[in-house]
Order: structure tokens, then C-alpha cells, then sequence
């Protein structure tokens, strides 16, 4: 299909036609030609996706989502690879995708930055690209960006844990961390959010080290931190997979965690497993990050093939979930500095197995 409009694409691009960066309101339907439409001798949209990797109950559903949204039956042809958390072989899938003259690119990049040489050789090439979860910091030449606000997330975690231990007369926080993937933007987000609210609070963060949003790398954290540290009441891991991870340390090193027990457990993603947990009280806290984003995926792609304008952001709805009802609610300042109050999810059984 793209094949056919390369006239149209090289008038278009001599008409200096550009995406809106993230930075607008909306995004134009055109990025050199983000208003391709299929051709006469094929109905079917051609999509290149340089997913993450599959390190997390998370990715494994966000994977999902896109190919059920983006399968032949919705009129798609999508190219997916598994770029297994390699920053450099997702660059090079992307660049694949620009000699495949495939008609989009939609990209979950693993890292934040590194990006604006690969993206101006697809706008150059006229191929439109959409950012999908986390997001792209050292360029604005994509069309628009679908996923969650993980600023919002941090924050939302520190509110909750600040309310929450002054509900029980907890005085002292002393915080041991297992972020993500140092250097996403989930990680980041994450990380500057709550550190946002524990250094306005005076609270301790013992340490801070990377699990790579995997199972293995939060049971080896925790397990070098049950080692070293003897004081510490509250453990944040930055998903689901590296809080089950930090559960089997903490189960071996005889560390008591949960509701009522020694160690608070603040946990992100809030998958099945991972609201399973917060039903069982295991985690007191489970901060939702949405991976169904496919349909919202296809209907953008949709939209730009007609020739309509599409919104610069899109950000996904995503509850907050708690094992008790010690709080009804939680109000903090959010990343666009507005402060709001939102409700807290008591988590029951038919909660989590609706849960993806």
C-alpha cells in the first residue's frame, strides 16, 4: 500500500508537511502522510510494532491488547517484534520497518531517549510513527501518544502511603525501593513522583535499585536487601512481577509483609496475580497502570487514515486499589499542578479476577 502513494508521500513532504509534537494540543493527521489510506489492491493497513520485550504479566497483557485490536479481521497487517527489553534491536526493527515501507509505526520504547535520529529517518521516509505507554523525551517527530501518566502514579503511591500511615500512627518510613528499568519512562516516572511526596515528608528511602520490571530481578534485590538492611517498614516495587519477586525473598528471609504485619507493600501495574495479592492483603496498595490500549490504538490509526485529527495525547483510566477500607479517598498535587482527590478501590475477589 505504501508503495502506491509514494507520489503522494513525496508531495506531501515537499509541502513541508510535519506531525504536531507531543507538546500540542492536538496532533495533524499528516507526518509527511499520517492520512495514508489503504490501496485498491489491499484493504489492510500495514503496522510495524517494536514492542518492549515480555518481562511482565503487564507486557504480556499490553502485547495482547494490540493484536487483538490490530488483527486482519479489523482490516490490520501488523508486523510485531518482541524487541526483548534491547534497546539497539528495537532501533533496528524500527529501521526495518522504514525499508518495509509499512504504512505506521507505533513504538513502546524502551528507554526515553535515543530516539529523534531513527524517527526523522521515518518522517523523512514518510512513515507516520505513534508512541504507545511509555514515552519518547528527546523528539517530537511522531504523531501522537497513547498510555498512562506514571508521574501520576508516583505521586498517587506517595499520597496514598503518607495518609495511610498517619491512619494507622506509623511515624517512621524508612523506604526500600525496586524500580524498573532505570532510564524508562515508567521508571521514571514512578520513582520522581513518590520521591516527590517522601522528601516533602522528611521519610527515609533506604535505598533505591533497579529490578527491571521482571519477577527474578525484584526476588534479587530484595534478597541483597534483606541482607543488608534490618530496618525498614515499607517496601515500593515499581510492577507487579518484581513485587512477587520481592514476596519470595521476604517469605525466605522470614520478613512478615501485608496488612497488619510488619512490611507495607506498594505495588504498580495492579495485574490479575498482582490484585489476587491485594485481595489476600500481601499488598496493601496496587497503583493501576492500563495495559488495553490496542483499541484505542487502532481507532487513532483509523482516524489519521481518514484524514481527521487525533488528540496529541491520549491517556489511558486507571483506578487505585487498596487491600483495606482505612481510606476512602487520596488528594495530592498532580503532575499538571492541580490538586484532585480520587476514590481508592477496595479490592474484592470479583474485582481481581475481572482484572487483565
Amino acid at each position: 500500500m505504501k508503495k502506491i502513494l509514494a507520489l503522494i508521500l513525496s508531495l506531501a513532504l515537499a509541502l513541508s508537511l510535519a506531525a504536531c509534537g507531543a507538546g500540542s494540543t492536538t496532533a495533524s493527521p499528516n507526518a509527511g502522510a499520517a492520512s495514508v489510506a489503504p490501496s485498491a489492491a489491499s484493504d489492510l493497513i500495514t503496522v510495524g510494532f517494536a514492542q518492549v520485550g515480555h518481562e511482565s504479566d503487564w507486557r504480556t497483557a499490553s502485547t495482547k491488547s494490540v493484536q487483538t485490536a490490530l488483527s486482519k479481521d479489523n482490516g490490520f497487517d501488523l508486523q510485531f517484534v518482541d524487541c526483548d527489553n534491547d534497546s539497539a534491536a528495537q532501533l533496528t526493527a524500527v529501521r526495518n520497518f522504514i525499508q518495509q515501507q509499512v504504512d505506521y509505526i507505533v513504538i513502546d520504547p524502551i528507554v526515553s531517549t535515543g530516539w529523534d535520529t531513527v524517527l526523522t529517518e521515518a518522517q523523512d521516509a514518510g512513515v507516520p510513527v505513534i508512541v504507545l505507554d511509555r514515552t519518547i523525551d528527546d523528539s517530537d517527530k511522531y504523531v501522537t501518544w497513547i498510555g498512562s501518566e506514571f508521574m501520576n502514579e508516583g505521586l498517587a503511591s506517595g499520597a496514598w502511603l503518607k495518609a495511610y500511615a498517619a491512619a494507622k500512627g506509623i511515624t517512621e518510613l524508612n523506604i526500600l525501593v525496586i524500580q524498573g528499568t532505570v532510564g524508562s519512562s515508567a521508571e521514571i516516572g514512578r520513582t520522581n513522583g513518590f520521591k516527590q511526596i517522601a522528601d516533602a515528608e522528611g521519610w527515609n528511602i533506604v535505598d533505591s535499585q533497579d529490578g527491571n520490571f521482571t519477577q527474578d530481578g525484584g526476588q534479587k534485590i530484595m534478597e541483597s536487601y534483606c541482607k543488608s538492611y534490618q530496618k525498614f517498614n515499607v517496601v515500593v516495587c515499581q510492577n507487579d512481577n518484581e513485587a512477587f519477586g520481592a514476596e519470595d525473598a521476604m517469605d525466605a528471609a522470614g520478613v512478615s509483609y501485608g496488612v497488619g504485619k510488619d512490611v507495607i507493600v506498594v505495588s504498580f501495574d495492579a495485574c490479575k496475580a498482582g490484585l489476587n495479592e491485594v485481595v489476600a492483603g500481601k499488598f496493601n496498595a496496587d497503583f493501576q497502570c492500563n495495559p488495553l490500549q490496542g483499541q484505542f490504538l487502532a481507532d487513532t490509526i483509523k482516524k489519521l487514515v481518514a484524514g481527521e485529527t487525533v488528540e496529541s495525547k491520549t491517556f489511558m483510566a486507571e483506578p487505585w486499589y487498596v487491600s483495606e477500607d482505612t481510606l476512602k479517598d487520596i488528594t495530592y498535587t498532580n503532575s499538571i499542578n492541580k490538586e484532585v482527590t480520587e476514590p481508592l478501590v477496595v479490592t474484592t475477589q470479583a474485582i481481581a479476577d475481572a482484572s487483565y
